[in-house]
């Protein structure tokens, strides 16, 4: 036994462990280094921004010109592609309508429990000897008159949407009018009398019924407020007003010059075009 326990320390004398100097594992460290520094590396490959085009909208036909209005024949309205040419996704529409008409609930429903009934709190009937069910007071909700059990009670409705999924769905559904010829723009929304009859002729003759006017004024026109305010199907609105539920509900969707500029001011995105200068040269 003792003649085996030396036999196999010798053996591990004889395989001692090597132990590499401290310079040794610098120098390799630093050669690496080198060789890495000496390879060349190609830098990395930019991403090209995309550039689109501009669409083009022929003029509408106004109700009336105002004084300094281009004539409709042969004018045309530049629309930025970022705002009226967006792919069409209609999970956010789906999502910004439901998110107004949230909105809308009042949520006014409501329902007396058990304790809020009015009445005795005293025991019905004694507990045994009657034969009969066991009841409490009058307030039961088992019992005609009593409380409701889980009954609605007063809540807020309403949900959120990030500012900036309403946007893109503001987005969404001027590019849906656009894409089905339902767009239109005008140079301006003016009316000069407040009689309903007259305008609801100027609308038959231009076929604009079941459409949604948008004006990028403060207030509206006094005049087309007054006289479209009586014909159904038909509605005014400003231009800050507008969602995602009006524009779907409405048939065709009709903007003036100013109702553009705001939109393109509060939803276009910072992608480049192409400059109308090169579009006439080609």
């Amino acid at each position: 036994m003792l003649s085996r326990a030396i036999g196999s320390t010798s053996r591990l004398a004889l395989t001692p462990a090597v132990a590499y100097p401290c310079s040794a594992r610098l120098s390799t460290a630093t050669v690496a280094s080198k060789l890495r520094s000496s390879i060349h590396h190609p830098p990395p490959p930019k991403q090209a921004t995309p550039i689109q085009t501009p669409l083009f909208l022929s003029l509408t036909e106004p109700f009336k010109r105002g004084k300094g209005d281009p004539p409709p024949d042969g004018n045309v309205v530049v629309l930025d592609p970022t705002v009226f040419n967006e792919p069409v996704r209609r999970d956010i529409l789906h999502l910004c309508t439901v998110h107004y008409l949230d909105s809308l609930r009042q949520g006014s429903a409501n329902t007396k429990t058990r304790g809020e009934v009015r009445g005795s709190g005293i025991k019905i009937r004694p507990q045994k000897g009657s034969g009969r069910a066991r009841l409490g007071d009058g307030q039961s909700p088992m019992l005609v008159g009593g409380g409701i059990a889980f009954g609605p009670k007063p809540r807020d409705f309403s949900t959120k949407l990030p500012r900036k999924v309403i946007q893109m769905g503001m987005r969404v559904a001027l590019s849906v009018k656009m894409k089905e010829n339902l767009l239109g723009v005008m140079s301006s929304l003016l009316w000069p009398c407040g009689r309903t009859k007259h305008l609801v002729h100027r609308i038959e003759a231009l076929g604009l019924r079941k459409t949604l006017f948008i004006t990028g004024e403060e207030t509206p026109h006094v005049g087309l407020d007054r006289a479209i305010r009586n014909i159904p199907s038909v509605h005014l609105m400003a231009a800050d007003k507008v969602n995602v539920y009006h524009i779907l509900k409405h048939q065709r969707l009709v903007l003036d010059i100013k109702a553009v500029e705001y939109f393109e001011r509060t939803l276009k995105k910072d992608t480049p075009l192409v400059p109308l200068s090169k579009l006439a040269s080609i």
